[in-house]
């Protein structure tokens, strides 16, 4: 599991470290020329020139960080951190709120690795990705032959986790006649699978994760309320990667260690191409700065150093002159963004604006806004949370 044995850390000239199975090296090295280095598994060599620039540091960071956990610097994440660690011992549900991409499930595993229960299994499932039917089905199991293409018995995702913990991502996408069939899991600890007649005992924690605002959804009736309060016992809150400016660089060198070669020499992150980061507003958060980095090792293959001609972002641009009330920018468009003319994305901004316009007429009331659009109310949320990604916001976005 992440975070199994331990971690040496040693100076160059010192004795080499004596080293048990399992166990992670970190080897610093003050050197003319800063430097990342693997050598084998679980040994990193650091090579630094200056002990005070942002580079070492945030390379200690990630390097001292066990794969799949989280890598933070900032001291609003530590102390969140400090406090997921101190609810994991427990047994009581956890809800985990925050924008798209800000790393929910990340911390979810890090409660779980934390947990008495760190032997047993984890299990993720995404409430959004599927049919009411068949997440039913994968959440509570069912019996041989309980519907039409059930060929074979299955035991469900809460047996599957038995003894250990299930993250429900994007609880408020669930429908609301399963939501009824959680709460009895949760309360009287046993799932019915389809096509049964008795239930079953499991032994599971919940953790919960949404990236909208619970309050809304239980006010506007697609939450239940007594389901919120059920996992709302102990609600942590991870803020977009723009608040915690701390993590960006350690988070960026924790990328180039992911998808960077297996062994061997690294791209080191100059200054400059930190700088940059650290300016950028992050709409997508975590998941974008993991795209930028992923280009950016690319782009910079062979050079041996990451620079900030290698950092581009991903473009959003306006294509449509929209009113200023109805959208505002994260950042300020460059002139080269707003000539961007493609069809594809002129239809994209064109369905964004009517979106947000009809949201504004109808006073920030999406059932009213899908009616008048003639989609889903699951389609529109599909759709505004798109926009939110975006790095747009839009009036009656709370509500």
């Amino acid at each position: 599991m992440p975070g199994k044995g331990g971690l040496v850390v040693a100076h160059a000239g010192d004795a080499p470290p004596a080293r048990r199975h399992g166990d992670r090296v970190l080897l610093l090295q003050n050197a003319g020329c800063p430097a990342l280095l693997r050598e084998g598994t679980g040994r990193i060599t650091i090579r630094y020139d200056d002990v005070r620039g942002q580079g070492a540091a945030a390379a200690v960071v990630a390097a001292v960080t066990p794969a799949g956990m989280p890598v933070c610097a900032d001291a609003g994440s530590a102390a969140l951190l400090a406090l997921a660690a101190r609810v994991a011992t427990s047994e009581i549900p956890v809800l985990i709120d925050g924008p798209t991409g800000t790393g929910k499930e990340v911390l979810a595993r890090f409660i779980h690795n934390r947990s008495p229960r760190r032997t047993g299994p984890f299990v993720a499932i995404n409430c959004a990705a599927m049919p009411e039917a068949m997440l039913e089905a994968l959440l509570f199991g069912h019996l041989k032959g309980a519907f039409t293409g059930a060929a074979a018995a299955s035991e469900g995702f809460f047996r599957a986790a038995d003894g250990g913990t299930l993250l429900l991502d994007e609880i408020a996408e669930m429908p609301i006649g399963l939501q009824a069939k959680l709460l009895r899991v949760l309360q009287e600890g046993e799932v019915v699978p389809i096509g049964a007649t008795s239930p079953v005992k499991v032994d599971v924690r919940i953790i919960a994760a949404a990236n909208r605002d619970l309050p809304t959804e239980v006010a506007e009736g697609r939450l239940r309320a007594d389901l919120f309060y059920r996992l709302n016992v102990f609600p942590l809150s991870l803020a977009a990667l723009r608040e915690r400016r701390d993590d960006i660089a350690p988070l960026a060198f924790a990328m180039v260690l992911r998808h960077g070669p297996p062994s061997g020499p690294l791209p080191w992150i100059a200054e400059a191409a930190l700088d940059k980061l650290q300016e950028h507003a992050w709409p997508g958060n975590i998941r974008e700065l993991e795209n930028v980095l992923r280009r950016a090792l690319l782009l910079a293959d062979g050079t041996g150093k990451i620079e900030a001609e290698h950092i581009t972002f991903d473009k959003v641009a306006l294509a449509v002159p929209v009113m200023e009330h109805d959208i505002a920018p994260l950042e300020t468009p460059q002139p080269e963004r707003q000539n961007v003319r493609k069809l594809a994305s002129i239809v994209r901004q064109s369905e964004a604006q009517a979106i947000i316009r009809t949201l504004d007429e109808c006073g920030g009331h999406r059932i009213d806004t899908a009616r008048r659009l003639g989609i889903s109310e699951r389609t529109l949320r599909y759709r505004l949370a798109d926009i939110r990604d975006a790095g747009l916001a839009f009036a009656g976005a709370a509500r």
